[in-house]
């Protein structure tokens, strides 16, 4: 009896602590999900981009 106890106690320690890793990964893990949606998309294809290289170049050719 005296086993089953013991046995049954750390389970539920074990579990304890492994729901409190699972939550602190979960509040880790949720700035980086946040933070990859608020960057902008870029456009697909060969299109025309204003970078800010080609904004230098603009300045630099105006008179």
């Amino acid at each position: 009896m005296a086993e089953q106890k013991i046995l049954t106690r750390r389970r539920f320690f074990g579990g304890i602590g492994l729901v409190a890793a699972a939550g602190v990964a979960v509040k880790v893990a949720a700035p980086v999900t946040t933070v990859a949606a608020a960057l902008p998309a870029e456009p697909e294809g060969n299109s025309y981009r204003l970078t800010e290289h080609v904004k230098k170049y603009y300045r630099t050719t105006t008179i």
